[in-house]
C-alpha cells in the first residue's frame, strides 16, 4: 500500500506523518511537481494523497499547483483518503470550490486551537483537549467548502480544520513538525520575511511533546482510513 505525498518545497516534508504511515506498513512516494522535470503521477494505484505546506499561495497561477489541484479532485472523485496540511488544506478547499484569501493577520507561532462541536465528535480528533497549543505558520485562509464539516478554529483564524465526506481532511495548523523541522524552517530563505515580522523568537520546543502525541493520534487514524 502506497500514498502520494506532494511537496511544494523540500523542507516542508511529511515529518511525523511519515512515522504514522511507516508504523502501519504504508509506503509513500514524494511528488515534487515544483521541480520542472517531475512527472505528473497517476493516482490510480495510490491508496491516498497527502498535500503538504509551502510558502506560495494556493492562488498562484503555477502549472504544478494546477496539476496538483486536478489530482486532488480526481482522488476525491475516486473516494480515496486525502490529507491537506496548511497550503495543502487550502488547495483541498480550493479543489472543492472554496475561496482562498489572505487572513487578517499572519498566524506564526504556538497558539491554541479549539474544536467545534462537530470536531469533538470527529473520529480523528478524539483525544484533543478543549484547547491544544499547536504550531501555526500561514498568512492565508479559506472559506469552508460547501458540504464540508467545520472541525476547529483559533482566535486569529476561523477555519483551522475541516472534513469532507469521511476520508478527506484539511488542517491549517501543523501537527507534523518536529523541533528540528521548525528550526530548519526558521533558517530558510523563503521564510526570511515571516521570521523578520515575529515579535519574539520562535522556540521549536515549546509544545513538541504534546504535538507528537496529537500527531500520532490524528495521522495514525487517517492512515487507517486506507
Amino acid at each position: 500500500m502506497r500514498v502520494l505525498a506532494f511537496r511544494h518545497v523540500p523542507f516542508e516534508h511529511l515529518g511525523l506523518i511519515a512515522e504514522a504511515l511507516e508504523t502501519r506498513g504504508i509506503e509513500y512516494d514524494y511528488v515534487d511537481l515544483f521541480r520542472g522535470s517531475a512527472r505528473v503521477p497517476s493516482i490510480a494505484e495510490a491508496a491516498g494523497l497527502i498535500s503538504m505546506g509551502g510558502p506560495m499561495s494556493a492562488n498562484d497561477d503555477l502549472p504544478y499547483l494546477c496539476a496538483e489541484l486536478d489530482l486532488i479532485r480526481a482522488a476525491l472523485e475516486a473516494g480515496k483518503p486525502v490529507l491537506g496540511v496548511c497550503l495543502g488544506a487550502q488547495l483541498l478547499g480550493k479543489a472543492l470550490g472554496a475561496r482562498v484569501y489572505r487572513n487578517p493577520v499572519k498566524e506564526i507561532g504556538w497558539f491554541p486551537v479549539r474544536l467545534t462541536e462537530a470536531g469533538r465528535r470527529d473520529p480523528l480528533l478524539a483525544g484533543f483537549q478543549e484547547a491544544e497549543t499547536v504550531l501555526h505558520w500561514h498568512g492565508e485562509t479559506f472559506d469552508l467548502p460547501a458540504g464540508a464539516v467545520w472541525l476547529a478554529w483559533s482566535e486569529a483564524c476561523r477555519h483551522q480544520a475541516f472534513r469532507f465526506g469521511e476520508k478527506a481532511y484539511g488542517f491549517q495548523f501543523h501537527l507534523e513538525v518536529t523541533p528540528e523541522m521548525i528550526a530548519d524552517w526558521i533558517r530558510q530563505d523563503e521564510n526570511e520575511g515571516d521570521v523578520r515580522e515575529l515579535t519574539a523568537p520562535l522556540d521549536p520546543y515549546v509544545n513538541a511533546g504534546r504535538l507528537r502525541e496529537l500527531s500520532s493520534l490524528v495521522f495514525g487514524r487517517w492512515a487507517e482510513l486506507m
